[in-house]
Formats: C-alpha cells, sequence, structure tokens
C-alpha cells in the first residue's frame, strides 16, 4: 500500500525534520503537538528545508505535500498511512502516546517510532498491534541527512519492516535495516564513544572544543563522509587491505589510550567548561545561521558526491532518477502552447566570478529540457535500458541576458517536427519574472543503443510524439528559429 498521508506526533527538532522531509515529497502531513510555540518552531525548519531542496537536486522537484496542525491526537492519525512518532525519549510517554494511536488509526497504518535508543520490543508492550510498529531512527538534518536505522521488534511484522525498506527510498533515504535490536542501535552506540571520548580531552585540558572538531572536520570526518569506517582502514592497509592493518594496529587495542570503559563525573564544573568554550568557538552565529551553514555544506558534499558515483551521492542520484522519471509522467500538456519542462533556481556552482550562469550552463539547462521532454513521450530510465534513445547532434543558442545564483529559471519547448527518426526541437529559457534568458534548437535523432545506428522510435515513442507536433503544429513558429550565427536580428 502506497503511502500518501502521513501523521507526526511530535513537532520538535526531528518531527519537524521528517515533516520537511515528507512535504517535500508530495506526501500530505498532519501534525499533532501540544506545544503553544510548536508551528513557529516547524515553520523555521520548513523555511530551512525549502531553502536546503532548491539546491540540493537538478531534478524537477514534486509538488510539495499540505501541512495541517490537528487539533488532538486522534484528528491527526485518524486517516494516516504512516504515523511518525517523535516525542520525547521517555518509554511511559511514549506507551500512552501508542496507546491513543492505536484508539484512532487505521489497523493498516504503519507506526514508525524516530526514538534514537529505545529498543522496539520495549515500546511494543501493551499494544494492541504492536506487528505494524518499527523504529526508523533518522539523523538531523531529517531532510536532508539520507539514512535511517530501520529495526523492528519482536513482534514486529517481517511485511512492516519491507514496508518500511520499500518506502523510505522513494523520498531520497538510505534504509538500513537493524536486524538484532539493541539499545541506541548502531550509529548512536559510534556517537556516544566518540562523543565520551571527547568529554575526556576537553576535561583533561588536552584540547579544545573547537580545535577538536577541527580535527574531525578537516581530517577523518572528511573520508568517513564517503567511505565510512572500515573501507577508510582497508585503504589505510595499502595493497594487503584489511588484514595488513589490523595486524599493524590491531596492537594498540590493548593500549591504554582511550576512556571508553570510563565517563568523567558529569557535573556543573564540566558543564561550564564544555558551554563556554562552545559558545566562544560558535556563539557569533545564531542557530538559525548554523543550520543554513550546515545545510548548504551536505548539499555540496551530496552533490560532490554524486559526480563521482559514491555513496550518498548514489542516493542522491537514485532519488534524482525517481524524480525525473516522476515528472515525465504527469498530467497530459497543454498542447495549444509551449510545454513548461523545468524549473529550478540557478545552482551557485553554475556561476562564473561574476556570479552569472556562464554559458555551459546555457546549454546544460537546455539538455535538461529535453531530457525533461522525451521523458513525456515515454523515453526514459527504462526505455534506455531496453536500448533505445535520442541522441543530439546539432545545437544552436542564442545567449540574450543574464541570470544570477538562486534566481528561478523555467524552460518552455515546442516540437517543431517530430516523424520518423529525427525530433526538432526548440527551447526558450526564461527567468520565473517572464524575462527571456535565452534560446536553444536542437535536432536529434533516435538511435538503437546497440548498433548505434538511427533507427526508429517504439510505436509508443512515436504515437506520443505525433501527438504534441501535430499540437504544436498550429503554433507559430519561434523568434529565432533557423537562424545561422552570426545572422542579423
Amino acid at each position: 500500500m502506497s503511502i500518501v498521508r502521513a501523521a507526526i506526533v511530535g513537532g520538535g527538532v526531528i518531527g519537524a525534520g521528517w515533516a520537511a522531509r515528507l512535504i517535500e515529497n508530495a506526501i500530505a502531513v498532519t501534525v499533532f503537538d501540544p506545544a503553544p510555540d510548536a508551528q513557529a518552531k516547524m515553520q523555521a525548519v520548513l523555511d530551512n528545508a525549502a531553502q536546503a531542496y532548491a539546491k540540493l537536486t537538478m531534478a524537477p522537484r514534486r509538488d510539495t505535500g499540505t501541512l495541517r496542525f490537528a487539533a488532538d491526537l486522534a484528528e491527526a492519525v485518524a486517516d494516516a498511512d504512516l504515523i511518525v512518532e517523535s516525542v520525547p525519549e521517555r518509554l511511559d510517554i511514549k506507551r500512552s502516546v501508542y496507546a491513543d494511536i492505536e484508539a484512532a488509526a487505521r489497523p493498516d497504518a504503519l507506526i514508525a517510532s524516530s526514538t534514537s535508543g529505545i529498543m522496539p520490543t520495549d515500546l511494543q508492550a501493551g499494544m494492541t498491534h504492536p506487528g505494524r510498529l518499527l523504529v526508523a531512527h533518522p539523523f538531523n538534518p531529517v531532510y536532508l541527512l539520507p539514512v535511517v536505522e530501520i529495526v523492528g521488534g519482536k513482534a514486529t511484522d517481517p511485511g512492516a519492516i519491507q514496508r518500511a525498506m520499500d518506502f523510505y527510498p522513494t523520498i531520497g533515504m538510505k534504509p538500513v535495516h537493524i536486524t538484532r535490536e539493541i539499545e541506541a542501535f548502531v550509529a548512536d552506540r559510534l556517537l556516544e564513544s566518540l562523543w565520551r571520548e571527547s568529554l575526556w580531552l576537553i576535561k583533561d585540558g588536552i584540547c579544545t572544543t573547537q580545535e577538536l572538531d577541527d580535527i574531525i572536520r578537516y581530517g577523518f570526518g572528511l573520508r568517513f563522509a564517503q567511505m565510512g569506517i572500515f573501507e577508510t582502514y582497508r585503504v589505510a592497509g595499502g595493497e594487503a587491505g584489511m588484514r595488513h592493518f589490523m595486524a599493524q594496529f590491531g596492537p594498540c587495542l590493548s593500549w591504554p589510550w582511550s576512556h571508553l570503559t570510563d565517563v568523567p563525573d558529569f557535573n556543573d564544573e564540566l558543564v561550564d567548561l564544555i558551554a563556554d568554550q562552545s559558545d566562544a568557538q560558535s556563539g557569533h552565529h545564531t542557530i538559525r545561521e548554523l543550520e543554513r551553514i550546515r545545510d548548504e555544506n551536505l548539499v555540496a558534499i551530496q552533490q560532490a558526491l554524486k559526480a563521482n558515483d559514491w555513496g550518498a551521492g548514489q542516493v542522491l542520484a537514485e532519488y534524482e532518477r525517481r524524480l525525473f522519471d516522476g515528472a515525465g509522467h504527469q498530467s497530459e500538456p497543454d498542447l495549444t502552447a509551449p510545454i513548461r519542462t523545468t524549473e529550478r533556481r540557478v545552482p551557485p556552482d553554475w556561476t562564473d566570478y561574476n556570479n552569472h550562469m556562464n554559458e555551459a550552463r546555457y546549454l546544460q539547462a537546455f539538455a535538461d529540457a529535453t531530457d525533461a521532454f522525451l521523458r513525456m513521450i515515454g523515453c526514459d530510465a527504462d526505455y534506455i535500458a531496453s536500448g533505445g534513445s535520442y541522441f543530439t547532434v546539432e545545437t544552436h543558442i542564442r545567449h540574450l541576458a543574464e541570470v544570477a545564483a538562486n534566481e528561478p529559471i523555467l524552460t518552455e519547448t515546442q516540437v517543431i517536427a517530430g516523424a520518423g527518426k529525427k525530433l526538432h526541437l526548440f527551447h526558450w529559457l526564461k527567468h520565473a519574472d517572464g524575462r527571456l534568458l535565452a534560446t536553444g534548437e536542437h535536432m536529434l535523432v533516435h538511435v538503437s543503443l546497440q548498433t548505434r545506428a538511427a533507427t526508429e522510435p517504439a510505436a509508443r515513442i512515436a504515437k506520443a510524439l505525433d501527438e504534441i507536433a501535430q499540437g504544436h503544429a498550429r503554433l507559430p513558429a519561434p523568434d529565432g528559429l533557423g537562424r545561422a550565427v552570426g545572422q542579423g536580428r
């Protein structure tokens, strides 16, 4: 069963992050949080998410889902396909919430707890339908970080696990199924170890909070962001790999280097020490500013990893493929006008030293418009995998106006001719305010990817293209059609 409606119970940082990711993926969200400032706090997170998603991917964004706040929990969960529990980390509160959820929710609604450490078997105790409850533990910011730990309890139905594993990739996430439940699961156990040792290093005066953070973010944090621990250490072992690394560094595990079996006294003195150093390190930024800086960096890292087809970049690439292919199966276009093929904001890395979009990106904007049109007629990833595609053989671009980073742009497309093996397209690149920025004229030929020779497109592709071509034949010829380089205006 598809998930199109979700309820968020608890609108704090994690609940708001879930709401943002779900809304960005066309899911209708209803929130219940009795705190008087819940809506204001959630809106701040949604604003940050909207800004981040505008830059995260070049794929067309889905229409955003709706958001509303319910007067009570029963109203929030009544028609939800997915219920996200993000209330405080107290077992008694969570069990009470589940009792209220079960009294009002549909029997087939999936219940996902955002708990960072309570075992799902403990959460399930007392439930009438425990099989539908599982843990879906995300990481902040939920709307950008793709990993989510999926943990079932003793009573969790395997079908619920599979449903979760199938769902989360559709919203751009990487679900990892933790098959054996344990307190704090996997990620938080690793983080707790690093946090424990960090507290000792600060308490013992070895380094400051800023120095420790610099060591992580300028050092192994960059390695872990794209390889993790074991793959990083495998590389560290050289040509002999992990076995050599283990033989070389294994003995150090018995050395008294760390305090991982101990913890400093968590008293006011330690809290003041850490808090004062943290204020000196980052107090010149507001939390909202730090969130925006964090989001910008996460977008840049994921985009860089996508270019290298690696790690979280592969997850983003698959998410983009879903978005692109989904854009090709929307409602029937209005053939009494050119077709709106893309909408986006100019990414910062599309610009030159003047902060204006460079000429190569004008070509990319038109190439993306062509791709969007091809998906519209059925030439999507599945069709290409079957062996057919269109290749661009000739392009003419007129550069008419400048556009800066983060400004909204769109493309409109008219089919000039589409019979047989050839496809002749004309694109307009416009600013969202209506200004014409450039035009692109493109000739494409349908080819067999096996022989690389020109071939007729599949019948369904030809039919869809012919319908649009006939509609566009009634439109006036675009200004600039057939222009040669240097031709007078």
